[in-house]
């Protein structure tokens, strides 16, 4: 049977570390008959996390793909890890999914990093439907997991199951949607289906009724006849929830054990009977505003969310069909660069196994290998045709580490790893700063950035090392200061000299122009790296030709890039230049250079300087009995406490602090908090250091200068 977008199902499977997402996945592969044995992530047998690393840690690090054919349907799976440092690899997920099945584990309820990927799926506008997994645990607690879910996510939040005998014996399953009981014997699999027990039978109709009910309400007619009688045929019940899901107005709890594999059956036929197909959901944006209708008919395009590099192969691209049907030899064009791409390999993927096919129509998923010129965020489509959709919005980043090579001959080496990866990982900045004089790495946190030293170590084979990184601090002045140079050389030719006479002041937006000297000419330059410099040109009378200002500029300009006090850059400063002397044969650019750049050396020391240290906005999302530990933390690091809220279940902690203070502040927030808290951080502002910071900062590059 040939499929239909219809009859494609896309799902992302999302939740905290450790509730069983990849185990969940498994059983999925298993009762579909994908797979004929089910493998565990403790035996590192699993069709997920298949990576040396990933398998050495014992959870997700990287999205993968897998398919599993169910009742004449396709279902996608997608299994994406649960900690935070790896949120691109969610964010990319989501963007291609249509239903995300939020895990949570019955154990330890509605966790932190539950919270975090909720905010993403709800960004997406994903149906979401809850499994509360785990219900074998020993300390399984499926009703204050229930609870805390309607708690935070609101009444949207409706179950379909319930276990009847949670903890060690688990074994039955109470469903309200069908009005059934599910017995599964000790080898879990298919179970036996029995009538729900008189006791329970008070609680399943209630269940029933609210679920009937939000069916109900969003069909007219379907509400009509409910009110009429009161009830809906089991037809009827499918289409309100099938619009009541792909709607976001209601989101299912079900219950299971993946590793006991009990309760997973029913809901992959849940996901194939009500969960939105492709075609169900809203068509997907483009940059101009259009909208691109999920239709096979149509001329083919495709979008990639993910590229991951494999040794032996190359470039892997994974993609999504959102339009026509790709089919195999086929030639694409790149929106972005205009190049054309051959697919000459399509696979449908199973893990780290690919399945080679003739084609994929509108709504799936798959791969290719081996494109020239494509990569995450592109859209390739016929030619001719101009579509482009919708860019994923990567996270910024919220930590950052200098690095370097074991070696100074491995740098190239290092270098060309490192892009290789930030090409594959969009959430990934390498910054190579001139002025700081390192390679900064720019990342989620610091088990992603231990990831790339993983990589760049097992598979390119360069030592790499982590170093704190500089601080960009910035040099300005606070008050006015004159100063006058002058320069002379001589050396038995034609000799140097210039003179020049500056004024350099704070310089401020609204700042009354200069009363006292006669301003010719002025220029405003934003600088390059923030802040500006107002130049003055009050030469009266010729005391100096107005063919070496560009000289004079040069020479300000080389000062200001690498400051007085600490090397950094200067903003904020008006210079005027108001006298000086020039000689007829020994004047020239480079003597004027000299001269102005000492001349606002000098200055620059007699104005008071003042430097100033970047300030970042941070959030904070953790629990209540950690927040006393958090609060005591931030003030060790010169933290302004700028507010406290309550969010769910959790305590929002809002603070600026200097970025000198925020280094492997991920590590110490993961080891406070047992890994359930979460921050964002965001540049603010540059504020003047205290002078006690400033004399120990200019007191180290000193040292530096020495050593150096």
């Amino acid at each position: 049977m040939a499929l239909t977008t219809k009859d494609i199902r896309n799902v992302v499977l999302l939740g905290h570390s450790g509730c069983g997402k990849t185990s969940f996945a498994e059983t999925m592969l298993f009762e579909s008959g994908a797979i004929k044995r089910m493998g565990s992530v403790d035996n590192k047998s699993t069709v997920s996390d298949f990576t040396n690393i990933e398998q050495e840690r014992g959870s997700s690090i990287f999205s993968t793909l897998m398919h599993a054919n169910w009742r004449n349907s396709k279902i996608n799976i997608i299994d994406t890890p649960g900690s935070d440092d790896f949120v691109g690899e969610v964010i990319s997920s989501l963007k291609v999914a249509d239903t995300a099945l939020m895990i949570l584990n019955t154990s330890s309820g509605v966790e932190v990093g539950t919270e975090i990927l909720w905010e993403n799926a709800q960004k997406f506008k994903t149906p979401t439907i809850f499994v509360a997994n785990q219900c074998d645990h020993e300390k399984a607690d499926y009703e204050a997991t229930l609870e805390q879910a309607i708690n935070r996510f609101g009444n949207k939040v409706l179950p379909v199951q319930y276990p009847l005998n949670p903890g060690g014996g688990f074994n039955a399953i109470v469903d309200a949607l069908r009005m059934t009981m599910y017995v599964f014997n000790d080898e879990g699999g298919k179970p036996e289906k029995q009538s729900i027990p008189n006791d329970e039978m008070p609680r399943a109709q209630e269940m029933h009724n609210a679920l009937v009910e939000a069916a109900a309400e969003n069909d007219e007619e379907l509400m009509e006849k409910f009110f009429d009688q009161g009830s809906l045929t089991e037809e009827e019940l499918a289409k309100g929830l099938t619009l009541a899901l792909a709607n976001c107005e209601v989101y299912p709890v079900f219950c299971c054990s993946s590793i006991a594999n009990m309760g997973s059956g029913r809901i992959m036929g849940f996901i194939k009977d009500i969960a939105p197909s492709p075609a169900d959901r809203e068509p997907a944006a483009t940059t101009k505003g259009a909208e691109l209708v999920c239709d096979a008919s149509a001329s083919p395009s495709l979008f990639i969310y993910k590229t991951l590099s494999e040794p032996q192969v190359g470039m892997v691209s994974y993609f999504k069909v959102y339009s026509g049907t790709l089919k195999s030899g086929m030639d694409l064009s790149n929106h972005g660069n205009s190049g054309v791409e051959r697919f000459n390999q399509i696979f449908v993927a199973e893990g780290k196994n690919r399945k080679q096919t003739d084609q994929l129509i509108a709504g799936d998923i798959g791969v290719t290998t081996k494109l020239k010129n494509s990569h995450t965020n592109d859209t390739l489509h016929e030619k001719g045709v101009d579509i482009e959709i919708t860019p994923i919005d990567f996270p910024s980043p919220r930590i950052r580490s200098a690095v370097k090579p074991g070696s100074k001959n491995e740098m190239e080496k290092l270098m060309k790893a490192l892009h290789q990866i930030e090409e594959e990982d969009p959430t990934l900045v390498i910054e190579q700063s001139a002025s700081l004089k390192q390679t900064i790495l720019h990342g989620q946190g610091q088990l992603h950035l231990d990831l790339i030293k993983y990589r760049i170590e097992k598979v390119n084979n360069v030592f790499m090392e982590f170093e704190r990184p500089k601080i960009p601090y910035r040099e300005t002045i606070t008050r006015l200061a004159n100063e006058t140079y002058r320069h002379k050389k001589q050396s038995g030719g034609a000799g140097q000299f210039a003179e020049v006479h500056m004024r350099i002041e704070p310089y401020y937006p609204g700042m009354p122009p200069t009363e006292d000297l006669s301003v010719r000419s002025a220029s405003e330059q934003e600088l390059p790296w923030g802040g500006r410099m107002i130049f003055q040109w009050c030469i009266v009378g010729g005391s100096i030709d107005s063919k070496y200002i560009n000289a004079i500029k040069k020479g300000i300009m080389q000062q200001m890039e690498e400051g007085p006090l600490t090397g950094s850059h200067c903003q904020n400063i008006r210079v005027s230049i108001y006298d000086g002397k020039m000689h007829a044969v020994d004047s020239n650019d480079m003597a004027f250079m000299i001269a102005a750049s000492q001349a606002f050396k000098n200055a620059f020391d007699k104005s008071a300087p003042q430097l100033m240290e970047p300030m970042y906005d941070l959030e904070v999302l953790c629990s209540d009995t950690v927040m006393g530990d958090v609060m005591g933390d931030l003030q060790t690091r010169r933290a302004i406490i700028s507010g406290m809220d309550s969010d769910g279940h959790y305590q929002k902690i809002k603070a600026k602090v200097p970025l000198a203070e925020m280094y492997q502040y991920s590590s110490t927030l993961r080891s406070i908090s047992q890994g359930r808290a979460k921050f964002t951080r965001e540049f603010s502002e540059y504020n003047a250091c205290t002078p006690d910071i400033q004399q120990k900062v200019i007191g180290q590059y000193k040292e530096t200068l020495q050593e150096a």
